[in-house]
Order: structure tokens, then sequence, then C-alpha cells
């Protein structure tokens, strides 16, 4: 009877890269080569000053001092070393040492001690500041994505009061990635098809999902891996091709919007009817001109007047299907149902 093949074990995965904004500064790396500029420089300082006075200094062998020796008796100064084989004999020298030569020293042992603090301080902060970021995810957004249609979404929950610090990007792509810390949003850097990579953005907590991916067969798959940790968050997809939109709805998404056809569809309105579609952009846009609001039927029997404030309405949603304003079906509003109507920014 054959054997069964061994199990390959999977490789290990890198842990998950969280950006936070605000913490904009060199890395660790290029503050070390700062450091260590500044270090060359105070060796180079201390040997000119040591070879333009080179008469007043002696060493061990009593052949005057030269330029190899004036670098050699600035490192040993500098570093604190101090083998005493060179050293300043005329009062001039010794007055040079004490004024200029010493503070060298000491501020290089202040560079030397302090890049390490730092570096040590710096790691701190930084647990310090995931820890606290990570205790607030709750009842947060997720965008997937920060793309075209990723950044489109994150400016449009910004202009209607959502605050940046309850949205999270998650983007593997290093210049969309830098874009969105840029912005002020906090970015977890790998692939949303991957269970550890949602969690460390908080799925499992958030409100919302937005998923925006440039691939359809990726927003697929997210969408299942988002609906297996949430079930209630509202999930809103994007796909670029209609005859996808169903396996995002299989997938669980409460919203799918095929970014393709809608654009072609608004291609093809604009020329026959041109002032429709500068009415539908201007809806589409937060925080001028009109916008489209949706609010919440508070009790059985209220006219639509009612409940829209006043507000024109365009549609009623019930049991999470719309219907139009003058359905006969949704005459008579019961509490639960939805309403959208048009009105004025602000308003």
């Amino acid at each position: 009877m054959p054997q069964p093949a061994p199990l390959i074990p999977a490789p290990p995965r890198e842990p998950v890269a969280v950006e936070l904004p605000g913490g904009s500064q060199p890395s660790p790396g290029i503050r070390i080569l700062q450091r260590l500029a500044l270090a060359i420089l105070l060796v180079c300082f201390v040997a000119v000053l040591t070879w333009l006075d080179r008469d007043g200094y002696v060493d061990a062998k009593e052949d005057g001092v030269s330029l190899l020796d004036a670098f050699y008796y600035a490192t040993v100064t500098v570093t604190t070393t101090g083998y005493g084989d060179i050293r300043p004999e005329s009062d001039g020298a010794r007055l040079l040492s004490t004024v200029l030569v010493t503070p060298c020293r000491v501020l290089f042992l202040i560079v030397l001690v302090g890049t390490t603090l730092e570096l040590l301080a710096e790691r701190t902060r930084i647990a310090y500041r995931l820890a606290r970021w990570r205790s607030k995810l709750s009842d947060h957004t997720v965008i997937i994505g920060f793309g075209t249609k990723g950044r489109a979404a994150a400016h449009e929950l910004v202009a209607r009061g959502v605050p940046k610090d309850e949205i999270i990007v998650i983007e593997m792509e290093d210049r969309a990635r830098s874009r969105a810390v840029a912005q002020g949003f906090a970015v977890v850097d790998g692939d949303a098809t991957r269970t550890d990579v949602l969690r460390e953005a908080g799925v499992e907590d958030a409100k919302a999902v937005i998923i925006a991916p440039d691939r359809d067969d990726a927003a697929v798959l997210m969408t299942l891996t988002v609906r297996e940790l949430n079930a209630k968050a509202r999930v809103a997809a994007a796909v670029r091709e209609a005859e996808n939109a169903h396996l995002l709805k299989q997938g669980g998404a409460d919203t799918v919007i095929t970014s393709a056809g809608a654009a072609g569809r608004l291609l093809g309105a604009a020329t026959r009817e041109p002032d429709v579609v500068r009415v539908l952009e201007d809806l589409l846009v937060s925080g001028d001109g009109l916008e489209l609001v949706e609010h919440e039927v508070e009790r059985e029997g209220m006219s639509h007047a009612e409940a829209a404030d006043g507000a024109p309405i365009l549609a009623i949603v019930r049991d999470g299907t719309p219907h139009r304003f003058d359905a006969a079906d949704v005459a008579t509003l019961r509490a639960g149902d939805r309403v959208v109507c048009l009105c004025r920014n602000g308003s």
C-alpha cells in the first residue's frame, strides 16, 4: 500500500507591517548615517587643528607630527581612548585642546550614546503608538486598495464627516501606501486575501469594508475572506465587469458597483443628455451642490414629507429592496423603512 506523501510545511509568513500617519521621520538607517557623518566631521576637525598647530605637539619618537599622526591623535582623543603617545606640549596646544578638542570629545560621546538611546526610544515609541492604535480599532471603516477607486471612496467618507483616524487602508503597492499615509490614513501593508492582514486591520470589529482592488478575482476572494471574519459589517465592493457582480453578491457583498459599466453608461448618456450627467456627477460628490441623503423612518405611518424633512424623495428602501417614490407598495411608510431624498449640501 503506497504511503501518503509527507506534508510540506508552508513557509513562515512575515509579520504584517502597519504605517501610521504623523510619524514621517528619516529611517533609522538614514539617521545612523547622519550621526556617523557628524562623528567623522569631528575627527577631521580635531585632526586639522592638530596639524595646523603640529609644532605644539610631540610624539613618542619625537620626530614631529605628520598628517597621519594628526588623524591618529584625533581618533584616539575624540573617542576618549587617549594612549598618550602624542600629546600637546606647548601652552597654545594645551589651550586649543581645552577650548576646542574637549568639546568635540564630549559631542562625540553625545552622538554615540544619543544614537543608541534614540533608536531604542524610537522602537518604544512606535510600539506604544501601535498598541494604542490597535486598542481603538472598533466601528471603523476598512478600505482595501488605495488606487483610483479607493482614494475616491476615502475622500467621500471624509467629506461626509468620517474622521480620518476611523479609516484604515490595506495596500501592497509602495507608492499608493505612501500616498495614503501622507493623506492622514493608517495603512496596513499586505495582501487583503490573507486572514492575518485583515485581522491586523481590525476587520472583525469594523462596521464597514470597502473592497476596491484592480482585479475582479481578487475582489471576490477578499469579499469571501472578509465575510468569514465579520458577518455584520456592511461590505461594498467594486468590479470592472458586470458579469462578475453576482459572484460578489454570492460572496456576501451588500453593495456591488460595476465601475466599467457605470462609466460606460455615463459616457453614453453624456452624448445625448449632458446636463443629466452633470447633475449625476454633482450628486455623487459630497461637499458641494446637491446630495443624496438617506433617512430612517422612525415610526409607523409617517408621511413622506415628515420622513424626509420636507425634501424630495427619490426612493424608499424596504427590507433591502429599493422602490420608486410613487410605488403603491410603499405609499404607507413603516418603521424601519429608509427614504432616499434629495437635499442641499449641509441640510
